[in-house]
């Protein structure tokens, strides 16, 4: 016997950018949604369970299109050695059980093994937390923004198996990440922030390597995302098809154009800058990372505002992995700081993290909007967003968290 929910009479903000429905009503039956829009239009069904929500909103559970889930509690680089990885896996599972109490139903791990291990506990019902699209290990040439630059190259190596040169070990490091069980594959093309040597704005793999890649992934029925600061890098990356771009922080006139062309998908990641920027020296973060930091943001914002402009597709990413700076569950930090930084409406807003954001996690068949034939992702929030997208930084605003048609949260 099949289960039947009906969320009924609330304001329906369905994720797909249009306007919202009063007095609406959401019919799910099992993990899927059977109907979703005006109350006037669909009956209740007699054997459903009513979800009274009159007065409150009804929205897609939001979606963070680049995390790190790595159980980092500090931001000392001696936490790059010294936890186990069980430990680290263990401090994982409470950093997704924190993004489903926030509202977060899916998210895109952009590094890190554990996210491999994490993933499985949670589709199979073992720990609660969001959906997780996983990159597991990503891919760096030798002094990239993946090779930690402050230990020896051996130890560096150990650390980071994918670190790869030439397109014979390209190919042979994205074979053995996809066979680890990664869902996608994410290349450092450019310099970091967070990297000590190279510059942001430093190119890094040729374009043969990076079509190697691509290549790889193709075969494998999937796509490459591209940690990507520099004009060249981002560029290159469009090149040789690369699905997403993460950070796009330097990128001029070619680089938006060839991103519309390609119909890529761009994460500026504001909350980690705005993080580091305005209290990473109170919690530790080394020197040189801040500088890096103040200088690609103080660039930043006017070729975000244009990408914005161009009509390039945004979606939400935080960047966050590590408590107590970056913490994986304070994710919605996001959804104000694109409003101020781009000027996006708060419509806009939440369609980058619910819809567009979906695209980027390649899960936009199942989940990112409120509609028939989709897996019942839904939020019922105390107030409506569109008035203050910052009522969703507070956890007890966000009255009930549905994930695949189960109630996981419910603070009604």
């Amino acid at each position: 016997m099949s289960d039947l929910k009906a969320i009924v009479g609330g304001l329906l903000i369905d994720g797909s950018g249009e306007e919202p429905v009063e007095d609406s009503l959401i019919v799910i039956e099992d993990k899927k949604i059977k109907f979703a829009g005006s109350g006037q239009e669909h009956s209740i069904p007699d054997e459903a369970t009513v979800i009274d929500v009159k007065g409150k909103t009804v929205m897609p559970g939001l979606i963070d299109a680049h995390v790190h889930f790595n159980g980092s509690r500090s931001h000392s680089f001696a936490e790059r050695i010294l936890p186990t990885q069980g430990l680290r896996l263990l401090r994982a599972a409470e950093d997704a059980v924190d993004a489903l109490e926030a509202g977060f139903t899916t998210m895109r791990c952009m590094h890190g093994a554990q996210a491999l291990d994490l993933k499985k506990g949670v589709a199979e019902g073992t720990i609660r937390g969001p959906r997780i699209k996983a990159a597991g290990h990503a891919l760096s040439q030798t002094f990239g923004h993946g090779d930690p630059h402050y230990f020896d190259i051996e130890y560096a190596k150990m650390l980071e198996p994918t670190i790869a040169d030439g397109v014979d070990e390209c190919i042979k490091a994205a074979r053995w990440t996809l066979r680890k069980g990664s869902d996608f594959l994410k290349v450092s093309v450019s310099g970091g922030v967070m990297s000590q040597k190279d510059p942001p704005k430093a190119t890094q793999y040729t374009i043969e390597e990076l079509k190697a890649i691509s290549q790889e992934a193709k075969n494998a029925l999937t796509y490459c995302a591209a940690h990507a600061h520099g004009v060249q890098g981002i560029l290159n990356a469009l090149e040789a098809d690369f699905k997403t771009i993460e950070h796009g922080t330097f990128a001029d006139d070619e680089c938006r154009e060839q991103m519309l062309s390609k119909d890529a998908i761009l994460l500026p990641t504001f909350s980690i800058s705005h993080q580091i920027i305005t209290h990473g020296e109170e919690y530790g973060v080394v020197p040189w990372a801040i500088a890096k930091g103040k200088e690609a943001h103080k660039e930043s914002l006017g070729n975000y505002r244009k990408a914005y402009d161009a009509g390039v597709k945004i979606a939400m990413g935080t960047d966050f992995s590590t408590a107590p700076l970056l913490k994986i569950g304070n994710n919605a930090m996001e959804l104000k700081l694109m409003e101020k930084n781009i000027g996006m409406t708060p419509m806009e807003v939440l369609v980058a993290a619910t819809k567009t954001a979906a695209e980027a996690c390649a899960v936009e068949d199942i989940t990112g909007t409120l509609e028939a034939g989709k897996m019942a992702d839904v939020l019922v929030v105390e107030k409506n967003p569109l008035n203050d997208l910052s009522i969703l930084e507070n956890k007890s605003v966000i009255k009930l968290v549905l994930k695949e048609g189960v109630i996981e949260v419910d603070r009604r």
